[in-house]
Order: C-alpha cells, then sequence, then structure tokens
C-alpha cells in the first residue's frame, strides 16, 4: 500500500485487506516520521486495526510508544441502510 503525501501530513493510516505485517511495517514507517499516527478501519477490519496497533506497540517499539485513544463508533449507510462500525485507534511515539 502506498502512502499518499495527504495522508503523511495529518497522520491517518486506513486499514485495507492487506496483510497485517505489511499494514503494521507500512504504519510504523509513517509514525517514525511523523512521531503521532490515528489508525482507522471499518466493519470487517477492525480486528486488523486492533491487530497492527498491538504489533507496533507490543513488538516494534515496546516501551516506545503507546495507545493515547480508542474511539469507537458506528454510522448508518445511506445505500442499504445497515449500521457499520468504525475504529480509530491514536498510537504515539515516545
Amino acid at each position: 500500500m502506498k502512502l499518499e503525501d495527504a495522508t503523511r501530513n495529518t497522520g491517518e493510516f486506513f486499514v485495507h485487506d492487506d496483510p497485517i505485517m505489511q499494514c503494521a511495517t507500512d504504519a510504523l514507517m509513517l509514525i517514525s516520521k511523523i512521531g503521532k499516527i490515528h489508525l482507522k478501519a471499518k466493519g470487517i477490519l477492525i480486528p486488523n486495526a486492533v491487530a497492527v496497533a498491538n504489533i507496533i506497540v507490543d513488538n516494534f517499539l515496546k516501551n516506545n510508544s503507546k495507545i493515547d485513544k480508542i474511539i469507537l463508533d458506528s454510522e448508518i449507510s445511506e445505500d442499504d441502510g445497515k449500521m457499520v462500525s468504525n475504529i480509530e485507534i491514536i498510537l504515539s511515539k515516545n
């Protein structure tokens, strides 16, 4: 997954259906550059976002990073009326 310039400036990292370690490595590169990222995911990708956050905090940057905040929310799709959950995990590098 290639990071767009806007994503690099805002620190937003959207978790897609890529392999978890690839997402974690991409997120690690972003947090190393700017110091704080917002991992975001929707629906069935929420467990992937949680796994990426855990890999970064517990493995890659152990004792050098933390989870600042976790925001859970839901929204109703205007297309079909189904409710979709989303998550935002804010990670910061010490």
